[in-house]
């Protein structure tokens, strides 16, 4: 295997997934990965006790679910043991005052419920429904290709404009528009807070200039996919993904760091391994990496345009993520007894709670409320704890990868690093507002693991200082502005040289889109 047609750069699932479809095209393939196996984000490990499986990082794949990479690969992945298991209520809010939602996938369901939280709230869901519905197929339809192709644009050019060619469509607007703005007819502050919170999962933040349009298109999407968990943990996609590219004659290779991708009279022709191995790439190069690190360290030795070398320089990463890992003596015990089939619900003391905690974040400080999403698999997977235990994860977002104060004034954070102290002291601030929507926490926990903007930054160079969304997200750095201004694409300064992965369109999450578009982009040459 020193000579392949594609050799790809990282493992995540976006590199599997294209690895797959070439293999399956009878391509040979390489794979080369970091960490002790395949998989990037997805990994399930017996964190806290054994017999307790958590989902170290990712956990639910609802955007991989209604993409064309499962649609396609979907029968050959449950034949490798992949199942889904999913619920009719995706997500839902717990507010602090004890008032709950829930989002169900049935329209008339959701509806009802957002009727029940405020009268007329119900018909200002329909209308807002209603509002995005033209321009439904055409948005969805853009997550599956690269944006910067001809076909694309003329999409983008219909969604952008009116009919008639006079003035720009209402669609257009709501790209500048705020999440909180989208919001603003609801009368129901839990409705205002079940909805307009999602935006963060999308890299966004709710006052932040393009996060409305995410509201009408996180709902769908989740109305669309549910919350969809792999049964026996997250990394059970990576797995038989991984599978279904050696079974195809594909190679992955683990514990192997590339250094640098060699380039020969414009064309990528291999990579050269941390330990001095060459290994030639007869057709393509993929590389599942941020601009920074393709332009700045992976190709350091190649010529470049200096407008790409310039902007790689400036690409920014956005915040952390602290992610709790629970193993319980018992199931969670919710007031609202329909949580316990809700897949991933916010707790919160509404959206300016919410808000006030990501500004607190953004000024690099521990916020003195965190707000964040908590999900209990082993409610629809009992499989991945002992009979009558359970599992939980918080996920707490936006908050400072290298902290230089604490919004309470409570928690020393030294020199901004996430030291066992700092990381102890923030995790029981967490707990604690826990405890105020769930009466068996604290008391339930028998095990806990924590996961720290640092440990993600050590476990994937693509986070940066420990973002897991591999780059900000913001409207300077998205859609045909991502990875950079000066490359629209998934196609890289070098025409056989390829970049995937959350730095490029459509962005991070377990969606499978990149890896999608780069597959079908390979097998059209």
């Amino acid at each position: 295997m020193r000579t392949v047609d594609t050799i790809l750069i990282g493992s995540g699932h976006n590199s599997l997934i294209t690895a797959a479809f070439l293999a399956r095209a009878g391509r040979s393939v390489l794979v080369l990965e970091k960490n002790d196996r395949p998989g990037g984000f997805l990994r399930t490990e017996e964190l806290t006790l054994p017999g307790f499986k958590h989902d170290v990082f990712s956990a639910a794949h609802p955007l991989f679910l209604t993409g064309p990479a499962y649609a396609e690969l979907g029968p050959l992945l449950e034949a490798r043991g992949l199942r889904y298991i999913n619920t009719d209520l995706p997500t839902g809010v717990s507010m602090e005052d004890g008032r709950t939602a829930v989002l169900p996938r049935a329209f008339e369901n959701f509806i009802s419920e957002a009727e029940k939280l405020a009268p007329g709230d119900g018909g200002a869901l329909a209308k807002m429904f209603e509002g995005f519905q033209p321009y439904v197929n055409d948005v969805f339809s853009l997550f599956n290709v690269d944006l910067s192709r001809t076909d694309s644009l003329a999409i983008i050019k219909r969604l952008m404009h009116n009919e008639t060619g006079s003035g720009y469509s209402p669609f257009a607007a709501s790209l500048f528009s705020t999440a909180r703005n989208t919001v603003a007819p609801f009368k129901s502050p839990v409705l205002k807070a079940m909805i307009a919170s999602w935006v963060t999962h999308l890299g966004r933040t709710p006052d932040e200039v393009g996060s409305g349009i995410w509201v009408p298109l996180t709902v769908m999407a989740l109305m669309g996919g549910g919350m969809p968990i792999p049964e026996g943990g997250s990394e059970m996609l990576a797995k038989s993904l991984a599978q279904l590219v050696t079974d195809q004659g594909g190679v992955i290779r683990t514990n192997t760091i590339v250094e640098e991708i060699l380039v020969k009279d414009g064309r990528a022709v291999g990579i050269r391994t941390k330990d001095g191995e060459k290994y030639h790439a007869a057709h393509s190069v993929v590389a599942s990496t941020t601009p920074d690190q393709l332009y700045l360290s992976l190709l350091k030795n190649t010529e470049i345009r200096p407008q790409i070398r310039a902007q790689a320089k400036k690409y920014r990463y956005g915040r952390g993520c602290v992610q709790i890992n629970l193993a319980l003596s018992e199931p969670p015990k919710w007031p609202d007894e329909r949580f316990n089939r809700v897949g991933q619900p916010h707790l919160t003391d509404g959206l300016d709670g919410f808000t006030m905690a990501i500004a607190q974040g953004m000024a690099d400080l521990l916020p003195e409320k965190p707000t964040f999403t908590v999900d209990c698999p082993t409610n629809l997977d009992p499989t991945r704890a002992p009979a009558g235990k359970a599992i939980m994860r918080i996920q707490v977002l936006e908050v400072p990868c290298c902290p230089r104060g604490d919004a309470a004034g409570k928690i020393n954070v030294g020199d901004g690093t996430w030291t066992k102290d700092v990381t102890e002291r923030f995790t029981e601030r967490v707990i604690n507002v826990v405890s105020k929507h769930i009466p068996n926490i604290p008391s339930a926990i028998i095990g806990k693991h924590v996961v720290t903007p640092k440990s993600i930054a050590q476990f994937n160079p693509n986070s940066g200082p420990g973002d897991p969304y591999g780059g900000a997200h913001d409207l300077a750095q998205s859609y045909l502005f991502r990875p950079l201004p000066g490359q629209p694409s998934h196609q890289t300064e070098i025409p056989n040289l390829f970049m995937l992965g959350a730095a490029t369109w459509p962005g991070h999450g377990i969606n499978g889109g990149s890896g999608y578009i780069v597959a079908q982009q390979l097998l059209s040459k």
